[in-house]
């Protein structure tokens, strides 16, 4: 096919999402769009680099008062995903230096354990000195 061109790509790749998604968590692949990764997703597409929301979601905001608070930065209803870089992401139990990753609830990682399927890992725990559970950690994101 002589008329078909490579696509050359120079920052992370942008989708629409279907549901609210926060900046560190991972996200999969989903009909139209992308969410939050579930636990032992094997649809894992990277981790949300800003925050989104779907555009027909209220971004209306109030302070403590419930006075109406004008929203000069709306959130945008689409995300740029991030992989095959280090990124801080929350550990859903401890990892030690250098275990392999799956998705976990929430968009969050864990260990994989032993003999996990490998279409399921997602990165390795790059903290030299291990993760504790519950905490935000480096990780390597494939």
């Amino acid at each position: 096919m002589p008329t078909v061109l490579p696509i050359y790509e120079y920052g992370p790749v942008t989708y629409p999402v279907v549901e609210t998604v926060r900046g560190g968590q991972l996200v999969e692949a989903r009909v139209g769009g992308v969410g939050v990764a579930g636990a032992t997703s094997l649809k894992v597409l990277g981790i949300a680099r800003t925050d989104a929301m779907l555009a027909s979601a209220s971004q209306d905001l109030t302070d403590a008062l419930g006075n109406s608070v004008l929203n000069l930065s709306p959130v945008s209803p689409y995300v740029a995903v991030g992989r095959g870089a280090f990124y801080p992401v929350t550990f859903v139990a401890a990892a030690a230096f250098g275990d392999k990753l799956i998705a976990a609830a929430a968009g969050k990682v864990t260990p994989a354990g032993a003999g996990p399927d490998a279409a399921s890992i997602v990165g390795y725990c790059a903290a030299v000195g291990g993760v504790a559970l519950g905490a935000v950690g480096m990780a390597f994101i494939f």
